[in-house]
C-alpha cells in the first residue's frame, strides 16, 4: 500500500468524535483531570490535605459549585472547589482556553494507546505548564484507566451495524528514543439508525492480513456481528482479512 503524507484535518476529527460514542469518553476524562486538578490547586493554597492539621493551613474547605466550561468538542460540567474565605481560585479557566486543540489531541492518543503514567503526565503539565508529583499522576491513571478501558472494550453486539469503513493510516510514533512509523487501524460503522460510530481503534507495526485479522478478531470478540457491507481500499492483505473474518459479507 503506498505510504502517503497527510496533515491531521482538526475538522474532521472533531467532527468524528462529535458523531461518535467516543467523545462521551473523551469528556469524561478531560472532566477527571481538570476536577482533580482543581482539588490539588485547593490543597496548595490551603497548605493542607484533607482532614489534615496543619500549624500552615490557610483556611477551610467550603464544598464546590458547578460551572461550564466550552470546548471545542462540546460542553462540559465541572466541580470548582471552594474556600470559607473565597479568596480561593483556580487557574484552570484560563489555562485550558490556551490548550483545548493540544488537550484534546493528548487526550485521544491516551484513548488509542492505552493510559500510562507518561501519557497522563504530559497532558497534566500541557494542561498545567507546570511539574506535578508522581503521586498525582499515579492516582490519576489509576481512575482513568476504568473510564478508556470500558470504551475500548464496551459491547458491540447492542446494536447491529450493517456497514462498517476499515481503514489505515500511517501516524509518526516515538518508541523509546526514536520516531518510527506505525499503523493505526480504524473502523468506522453506520448504525440502521444513519448514525455514524467508532467501533475500535487500534495500533500495529505494519498493515498486513494478519494485523487486519486479529483488529477483526478483537471487534468480533466484543460481539460484532458480520455486517451487509464492508467498505474498504484494495489493499491485498486487508481484503482477504474481511473475506476471512466476516463469511458472507460483500
Amino acid at each position: 500500500m503506498t505510504l502517503l503524507k497527510f496533515n491531521l484535518n482538526m475538522d474532521l476529527l472533531k467532527e468524528s468524535i462529535i458523531n461518535s460514542n467516543l467523545d462521551s469518553v473523551i469528556k469524561s476524562a478531560i472532566v477527571l483531570i481538570l476536577n482533580e486538578f482543581m482539588e490539588k490547586e485547593r490543597d496548595d493554597y490551603l497548605q493542607a490535605a484533607a482532614y489534615e492539621r496543619s500549624p500552615e493551613r490557610r483556611d477551610y474547605r467550603n464544598g464546590y459549585y458547578e460551572r461550564d466550561l466550552m470546548m471545542s468538542i462540546g460542553k462540559i460540567q465541572l466541580k470548582v472547589p471552594r474556600t470559607r474565605n473565597g479568596e480561593f481560585s483556580t487557574t484552570v479557566f484560563e489555562k485550558y482556553a490556551r490548550c483545548d486543540q493540544a488537550f484534546v489531541l493528548s487526550m485521544l492518543e491516551m484513548v488509542v494507546n492505552g493510559v500510562s503514567t507518561r501519557k497522563v503526565t504530559k497532558i497534566v503539565e500541557q494542561l498545567c505548564g507546570e511539574n506535578v508529583s508522581k503521586s498525582f499522576v499515579s492516582s490519576l491513571t489509576k481512575q482513568l484507566d476504568p473510564i478508556v478501558n470500558e470504551w475500548a472494550n464496551r459491547p458491540l453486539n447492542t446494536t447491529y451495524y450493517p456497514y462498517i469503513f476499515v481503514d489505515a493510516m500511517y501516524i509518526k510514533v516515538r518508541e523509546g528514543h526514536s520516531v518510527v512509523s506505525k499503523a493505526a487501524y480504524i473502523a468506522t460503522a453506520i448504525t440502521d439508525q444513519n448514525k455514524r460510530e467508532i467501533l475500535g481503534v487500534h495500533i500495529d507495526h505494519v498493515e498486513s492480513a494478519e494485523s487486519w485479522s486479529r483488529f477483526f478478531q478483537h471487534l468480533k470478540s466484543r460481539g460484532l456481528q458480520s455486517p451487509k457491507l464492508v467498505i474498504s481500499d484494495a489493499h491485498e492483505g486487508l481484503r482477504k482479512a474481511i473475506q476471512r473474518e466476516f463469511v458472507g459479507t460483500s
